[in-house]
């Protein structure tokens, strides 16, 4: 056969192998924000990974040297091929391929050519496999590269969209700007407040969990129109600053905090740090002579003293706007804010804190009293955050989407005031730094007083919380270390034979498993 044709079968082989792992990492890279730091922790603490199957598939390749170029090739090529079935997987959270995620794959498939074409120019040489061989085991690192390759693409494109968001946004001189953030619960916030005020108003939030400046510059240049009158928007952050860069494009009249916890200390470094970034918005409301609604049932708020025009609301002596007389039933909840009923199919004290905030500002904007109810009776809990959820063996308190310290905590209270077998589903939290540790023990000490049975997700992450459920001294027999998600609900299903309340709390996504 001709030399060529085996050059040309290992190129092939190797840049299908090639696009198939690269795939993987790109994947964990977009988990991981596109931020090459945390991606780095994430190889760091993935090394295993690193050196499974498909990174020594292609090293294997050198123990076929003695056997002459041909055979290193053709066995080259074989395993290559072989391998990428090992880069597909399903994902809980899957790969989205932005415009982003396609210009980067463009730049990384180019340096794969780049590689192959190098290769080809010296096949003669026993070099010509070793290059393949190296560059398939430095693949997750070839990513990184692509990514600060393409970055100052990445820079001028991100410049102008966020340009012509400001000039959309400058021309709608009659929007009014509502910005929603918090520790956890935000997103919860921001669906309340859109649906009470869309009974008076033409409304645009933040679709999603779009709460970057970039998700908002693509809210404003894709959906926003001449007819909306407010415009809502989650404003999310990782590091100080994050939310001033979206109220600066913005420039919100009205705030929500919903809450402040320890989330994301890990990029935060400290709780002051997580305050002073959440009350950036506060700040941007107070210089466009807004008012802010803050919830002073959280310690970390209310001790901030915000020195601004705001309206306080939360379940706690004190707060303007207060929820109190909690009731729940398998169909949802009723309690009063300031001595008016609420009915709605959204469960926990967070949940009613939320609809006080909402409530508060839908009044403040004149939506009328029975508006208000009636939006709060429709209101339906986002997706995967306490969703009350029917399963013909039993009832599931789906918040799956993430987990948090007082999220976890609300999410436990709310499953101890059911009547029937109380069952806790979660992987635990992560996040949280240095404190995570501790942070999870606490959460299996909380789960010990409010389940009935307790099934932990995964022996790595199972540790510290079973660590707090023992100290508790929760019966043994009722704690279930399982593998996986599946193997949980296995469990579950056996231990489900009489009227059941399920919640699964946190979903880990792949970057955490």
């Amino acid at each position: 056969m001709n030399p060529l044709i085996y050059y040309l079968f290992a190129a092939l082989s190797f840049l299908l192998f090639f696009v198939f792992s690269g795939i993987y990492y790109i994947h964990m890279l977009q988990l991981n924000s596109y931020k090459i730091e945390r991606y780095g922790k994430w190889l760091w603490g993935n090394k295993g990974k690193m050196l499974a199957l498909r990174a020594f598939v292609p090293a294997l390749a050198l123990a076929f040297f003695a056997l002459g170029i041909k055979a290193v090739l053709a066995a080259f090529s074989l395993l290559m091929l072989l391998s990428c079935p090992f880069a597909k997987r399903k994902a809980k959270k899957p790969l989205v391929y932005t415009a982003r995620v396609k210009r980067l794959i463009a730049v990384y498939i180019t340096v794969g050519i780049i590689v192959v074409s190098g290769a080809f120019f010296i096949r003669e040489s026993i070099i010509a496999p070793l290059i393949l061989i190296t560059a398939s085991l430095l693949v997750p690192h070839i990513i990184s590269l692509s990514l600060i390759i393409a970055e100052p693409m990445e820079k001028v494109i991100a410049k102008h969209y966020y340009n012509d968001a400001k000039r959309i946004l400058a021309s709608a001189k009659d929007l009014t700007v509502i910005g929603v953030t918090g520790s956890y619960g935000k997103t919860s916030m921001k669906y309340i407040i859109t649906s009470l005020l869309s009974e008076k108003y033409d409304v645009l939030m933040t679709p999603g969990s779009y709460n970057t400046t970039m998700g908002v510059v693509r809210t404003v240049r894709e959906q926003l129109k001449p007819t909306h009158q407010i415009f809502v928007v989650e404003m999310g952050a990782k590091n100080k600053g994050d939310i001033k860069e979206i109220c600066d494009l913005v420039k919100p009249k009205y705030g929500v905090i919903s809450s402040i916890g320890p989330q994301h200390l890990e990029t935060f470094k400290s709780v002051e740090n997580i305050i002073a970034t959440k009350f950036e918005l506060a700040e941007a409301v107070k210089e466009n002579g807004g008012t802010m609604f803050l919830n002073y049932s959280n310690e970390y708020i209310k001790d901030y003293g915000f020195k601004g025009e705001f309206v306080s609301f939360g379940n706690t002596e004190g707060c303007t706007y207060r929820a109190e007389n909690m009731k729940y039933s398998s169909s949802g909840a009723s309690f009063n804010i300031n001595g008016k009923e609420m009915k709605t199919s959204l469960l926990g004290d967070f949940s009613a804190v939320n609809i006080a905030g909402g409530v508060a500002l839908a009044e403040t904007l004149g939506v009328s009293g029975d508006d208000i109810r009636s939006a709060v009776r429709r209101l339906k809990a986002p997706e995967h955050r306490l969703e009350l959820k029917k399963n013909p063996r039993y009832t599931v308190i789906d918040d799956a989407y993430n987990s948090n310290p007082g999220g976890s905590a609300a999410a436990l209270k709310t499953l101890s005031l059911f009547e029937e077998r109380k069952i806790l589903v979660t992987p635990g939290m992560v996040e949280l730094g240095d404190k995570e540790y501790e942070l999870n023990r606490k959460m299996g000490r909380q789960a010990a007083h409010s389940a009935d049975f307790i099934v932990l997700v995964g022996e790595k992450q199972a540790k510290p919380l079973a660590e707090g459920v023992r100290e508790e001294g929760f019966p043994e027999e009722r704690l279930y270390i399982a593998e996986d998600i599946n193997d949980a609900l296995s469990y579950v299903y056996k231990i489900t034979d009489v009227p059941s309340v399920v919640l699964l709390e946190n979903d880990l996504p792949d970057n955490f498993l």
